[in-house]
């Protein structure tokens, strides 16, 4: 297997390509690139590697823009220390997302799922039916051509009543007195069997947010964003959550801002 890496921090690359080299010394590196731009000159010039390890923060911009300039057909691992950019990397040809420090074991399962890839094709033509069905993933993975690639109702139960909110109605979750309560945009509050980490996985990342232990909120209920101090954020909900400041850490602010401008 040939591949290409593309890292800017020097201690990482090495480290992956250790890694690499434990699992399977057969694997041959035939680059390692640290920007946008060798990256896009390099596969202009080359032939086609059969993987990609890719890392997202690069030295002059975001990986992503190397897919804006040349067509890559090949599948990529991301190797990254940030995880808001999974929803993103999925529009891509992404097979897997590892974050950093890359674990031996994860990058064995990752490499794994490749061959796996591989081996379901002829090999004639594998390249391009890989590529067809990242294509077909990704679409899968944002929601526009499948529509049960997240939960988008939730059976609520009041008193002896069952009703069923749609996504779209829903204003924010929140974590409060040992249970999840639903509150809607009308402000209806519906204690719900799930817990914020179960609904992190199960909804929409391009809708909703965890903005902090307590809150996942959907960007339809965001009124309002303030500046607080030490680089912290103060965001306004409707419906408004009475007697408490609704506060975002200044470590999950950029990916909050990050995740708006998506």
């Amino acid at each position: 297997m040939k591949v290409l890496i593309i890292e800017d921090e020097a201690p990482a690359s090495r480290r992956l390509q250790k890694l690499i080299t434990e699992i399977d010394p057969q694997i041959e590196v035939l680059e390692v690139l640290d920007s946008i731009e060798a990256s896009v000159q390099w596969l202009g010039q080359h032939a086609t590697p059969e993987v990609i390890f890719m890392d997202i923060q690069l030295a002059d911009g975001v990986s992503f823009d190397i897919f804006e300039q040349v067509q890559i057909q090949t599948p990529v691992i991301f190797t990254t220390a940030y995880d808001n950019y999974s929803l993103k990397a999925f529009k891509v040809n992404s097979i897997d997302y590892l974050l950093k420090p890359i674990n031996k074991t994860a990058l064995t399962q990752s490499i794994e799922k490749y061959r796996q890839l591989k081996n379901q094709f002829s090999t004639s033509n594998y390249q391009q039916q890989i590529g067809n069905l990242l294509e077909t993933l990704s679409l899968g993975a944002t929601g526009q051509n499948n529509t049960n690639a997240y939960k988008n109702r939730f059976l609520v139960k009041l008193g002896d009543r069952l009703e069923s909110v749609a996504e779209s109605d829903i204003g924010y979750f929140q974590a409060k007195d040992k249970m999840v309560l639903l509150i809607t945009q009308q402000n209806k509050k519906y204690p719900i069997d799930y817990s914020l980490d179960d609904l992190e996985r199960l909804l929409h990342l391009a809708h909703f947010f965890r903005i902090n232990r307590q809150f996942i909120v959907r960007i339809d209920a965001i009124q309002s964003i303030h500046t607080y101090f030490n680089g912290k954020l103060k965001v306004i909900l409707t419906p408004e959550v009475q007697n408490q400041d609704i506060v975002i850490s200044r470590e999950k602010s950029t990916q909050f801002k990050q995740w708006l401008d998506l």
